[in-house]
C-alpha cells in the first residue's frame, strides 16, 4: 500500500473542522502541531512588536494515495482556503515508506478494494 502525506497549515480556529472533514473522507488520524507562525504575500501587522495575526496549526495526515486528492480538495473547500487569503494552505507529498501503520493498512484494504 502506498501513502501520501497531506500537510495542512491552517488558522487554529479551523483545525477541528479540517480534522473532521479529513476523517469523513478517509483519513484515519492526524498529528497536530500547535502554534505555528507563517507569513504570506503581505507582512503581518504588528503592534509594539507583537504580531496581530491568529495562530496557525500544522496538521500531518498520512493517507492512502487513492484517497489523498479527494481529502486534499474537501479539506481546502471546507476551510475556504481559496475564498480568503491567509486562511491556510494544504499540499501533499509522496511517502516512500511508512512503519507503524499496520492496523490502518488492514482497515484501509477493505475500504479501498471497493473503490479501485
Amino acid at each position: 500500500m502506498h501513502f501520501k502525506l497531506i500537510i495542512v497549515l491552517v488558522e487554529d480556529d479551523k483545525t477541528d473542522l479540517v480534522l473532521e472533514t479529513a476523517r469523513k473522507n478517509g483519513a484515519k488520524g492526524a498529528t497536530v502541531v500547535n502554534n505555528a507562525r507563517g507569513e504570506g504575500l503581505k507582512r503581518s501587522k504588528t503592534f509594539f512588536g507583537l504580531t496581530l495575526e491568529t495562530q496557525r496549526d500544522v496538521l500531518l495526515l498520512l493517507v492512502e494515495e487513492h484517497l489523498s486528492r479527494h481529502i486534499l480538495e474537501t479539506v481546502a473547500q471546507a476551510a475556504q482556503f481559496d475564498s480568503r487569503p491567509g486562511t491556510g494552505i494544504a499540499f501533499q507529498i509522496d511517502v516512500e515508506d511508512a512503519i507503524g501503520v499496520t492496523h490502518q493498512v488492514e482497515e484501509l484494504t477493505h475500504e479501498i478494494e471497493d473503490k479501485i
